[in-house]
Formats: structure tokens, sequence, C-alpha cells
């Protein structure tokens, strides 16, 4: 299962607002934005989704994830609000063909499974789904939208970088999607998708796989999907490899790409992580212009993708300073000086 909160990891985690200390109307909130509170139990299920199996953090270290689990559902309850006041709908449709990737691939008996596991409801999961597609939606309205890159920034950035399209020697244009089964410190992917398990690294494999079989661009599920911070934002875009460099990297993956034609896709796993790799394009070495295949449209992407990241960043980091916001349990924590407040749950099974 995936973090409900997803878009949300660019923002700092910030543990409160400033203002009078007011009190909680009850030990169950956790929260209040401009007027409306995030509870316990709703930071609870969001802990559920992201909880690793067969791992037993200690109290201060689960309440640690709890904390950056209820500032990013703080910062998405202001993206929700701005969604509904911008009238921005949510079909039918587009919940249950999120809802359905979600699940990868697994059957009703399976996911049915995790739930329990996981003490969720299907409908835990499609209120949770709903409220981060609807974050996303606002998201891409008022940033992805937004971000235009004119010919002349691209003619800028290939005069200034002129030499990176002077090859020395053949080189190879690669896009990559990245899944791991481990959580990362950072994801910038549109959606925030991030595989915490072997188990989920494989069915996030195969949906991906089949996305891209169904002809969905490259570009577009990397940016989606791919883990890989440095260039999810870009695309996938790795830009142009040069032979030597291919040469370095692990068999299997120069395999892939040198035994590759232009536009296939290889899937390349080992020890639980898997990395989907496009061969865009071959090159001969020398210098190469605006004109040459796949050079303009390469410059457009990295620098939208720059763009983007930081408008991003600058809009969330806005919206929170724009809001109203309490976080008791953040000054709870604070007021007992680091230790696990009594009200506050530890760890399942602990």
């Amino acid at each position: 299962m995936r973090n409900v909160c997803t878009i949300l990891l660019l923002v700092a985690a910030t543990a409160c607002s400033g203002g009078d200390r007011k009190t909680a109307s009850s030990p169950d909130v956790w929260a209040v934005v401009d007027g409306r509170e995030i509870r316990r139990d709703d930071v609870e299920k969001a802990y559920r989704r992201v909880a690793q199996a067969n791992q037993t953090p200690s109290s201060e270290e689960a309440m640690t994830v709890k904390l950056g689990i209820l500032n990013e559902m703080i910062v998405q309850d202001i993206l929700v609000e701005r969604a509904r006041t911008g009238k921005i709908e949510l079909t039918d449709a587009e919940l249950d063909k999120a809802y359905a990737d979600r699940r990868q691939n697994m059957n009703d008996e399976q996911f049915q499974k995790e739930l329990s596991a996981r003490g969720l409801t299907a409908a835990d999961v499609r209120d949770a789904l709903r409220r981060e597609l609807l974050a996303q939606k606002l998201m891409e309205r008022e940033v992805g939208s937004r971000v235009v890159v004119s010919d002349q920034e691209i003619t800028d950035f290939f005069n200034a970088n002129r030499a990176q399209f002077n090859l020395d020697e053949p080189a190879y244009r690669i896009a990559q999607i990245v899944i791991t089964p481990v959580k990362e410190q950072q994801i910038t992917n549109r959606r925030g998708d991030d595989a915490a398990t072997v188990e989920e690294a494989s069915r996030k494999a195969q949906m991906v796989m089949e996305r891209l079989r169904e002809g969905v661009d490259f570009a577009t599920v990397a940016a989606e999907y791919s883990e890989d911070p440095q260039t999810a934002p870009q695309g996938g875009d790795l830009g142009f490899v040069p032979r030597s460099a291919l040469q370095q990297a692990p068999a299997p993956l120069r395999d892939a790409v040198l035994k590759a034609t232009p536009g296939s896709v290889q899937q390349v796993s080992s020890n639980g992580a898997h990395t989907l790799v496009l061969l865009v394009a071959r090159e001969n070495a020398g210098q190469r212009d605006l004109a040459t295949p796949g050079v303009k449209d390469g410059i457009m992407q990295q620098i939208k993708g720059r763009k983007e990241q930081l408008m991003r960043t600058a809009y969330l980091t806005a919206a929170r300073a724009d809001a109203a916001v309490t976080n008791y349990l953040a000054r709870q924590i604070v007021d007992a000086q680091g230790s696990v407040p009594a009200l506050a749950p530890t760890a399942p099974g602990r």
C-alpha cells in the first residue's frame, strides 16, 4: 500500500504554526487546519498503510513516522480544501481506475488479506485515494499546467552547454524508471508513490510495465512512479551516456542497453529492486545541434522538470504558510521533552 499523502513529501516538516497555545477539544484531535480537525485515527490509518511488515519499530521510531504523516496530512488537507473551493472534481471512473492501479495485480483475496493485516477497509483506501487525487489535480492545475519552456530558453541552454552535445564517442540516450523495495527518504514523483517491500516493488513493476504496454508515454509514467529523485521530475531522462561509462555499469543493466533497439523497454531486476530502461536513441561521435532528433525535446524536458519542482515546492510552502495550523501532537511531544505522550499509541503489537 502507498502513503496517502504522496505528493506532499516535498514539504519540510514543520511542527506547528505560531500564535496562542490552544488546547485540543479532544485528546483524539492531533491537529486543526483552518478549523478542520485531523484526528488520531486518521493518522493511525495512514500509518498502517505505510508500516512495513515483519518490522517492530520502537515507540519513538513509530511516533517519528506518525509526526511526518501528520505534517503531510496537514498540507494535504489544505490542498483538498483548495480543490473544493476551486471546483475541482473527481469522477467515479477516475477513482475506480486509480483504485485498480493501486491494487497492483493483487486479486480480491490477496487484496482483502493485505487490508485485514493492516486493519483497513476498502473504503479507507478509496477515501485516502480520493483525497490524494484531488490534491494531485490541484497541483497539476496550479503548477504543472503553468510551467512553460520557451524556445529561447532551450536555445540559451544549448548554447551554454554546447560541450554536452559534442560526443567524443558513441553514446546512448537512456531513460529509466526505478522501483526499490525500501522506503525512500525523498520521493519526487507526481504521485508520491513509493514501494516499501519486495512484494510491493514486484507488483508495482508489473503495473508500470502494463501501463507502458498500454501505450502510456514513458516520460509520463516515470514522472508519476519512478522512485529516483534525480530523474523522476525529468520523466526518467538520463541524457546521453557514453559507451565507456555504460561499460562500467552492472552487466545486466549494460547488456539491457547495448542489446536493445531504440524505443524498447527492458526490465532489470536485482535484490528486489527493478529498473525499467528505455533506450531512446543511439548516437555516433560528433557535434549535435538543436535540429538533431531528440536534442530539443530532451532540453525542454530537463528545464520543465526543474521549473516544475521549484514551483511545486514554492506553492506547497506558501499554501502551508497561509493556513492557520495547530499541531497538538507535536506540542505534546515537545512539552514531554521527546517522550511519547501517554495518549499516543505505540507501534502495533508493542
